[in-house]
């Protein structure tokens, strides 16, 4: 009986860490994606840039971001107007294409940024709040 009860508290207790770990991890990818748009604007705001450039601005922010992601991300925010883009030959290749911000991208880009900032403060304002609240009971206790 003892080994059964070891087994399901040990056995049991992993798979429900596992299960809580990889939710986790599903979410914050989900979180990652719902914000990639404004990450690949601020990534080409200040410069031009072809893929590749991209892939590694975001990289260097640790957002780890595959082609195969990156380029409907392209797609999408030039055919919306955000995006425009050129072609320069390149010596050791093909040609590459440069992406660059419209001004209707950059306008886009500033209320994604606002909107970025009032939900953190919102989101930084519950976690504090029900922190400070756990914190309280854990006093009175």
């Amino acid at each position: 009986m003892y080994c059964i009860v070891l087994f399901n508290v040990l056995y049991l207790q992993r798979d429900s860490n596992t299960y809580i770990m990889e939710k986790a991890d599903s979410t914050i990818a989900q979180m990652r994606k719902g914000v990639l748009e404004m990450c690949v604007l601020a990534a080409i705001s200040s410069r031009e840039a072809y893929a590749s450039d991209i892939l590694e601005r975001l990289k260097l922010s640790h957002l780890i971001v595959v082609e195969g992601t990156l380029y409907p991300i392209l797609t999408r925010l030039k055919n919306e107007s955000f995006l425009s883009y050129r072609w320069e030959e390149s010596n050791s290749g093909p040609p590459r294409k440069y992406y660059s911000i419209t001004p209707e991208g950059t306008v886009f880009l500033s209320e994604l940024r606002a909107g970025w900032e009032e939900l953190v403060h919102a989101v930084n304002a519950l976690v504090a709040t029900n922190t400070q609240e756990q914190s309280n009971k854990g006093q009175l206790s």
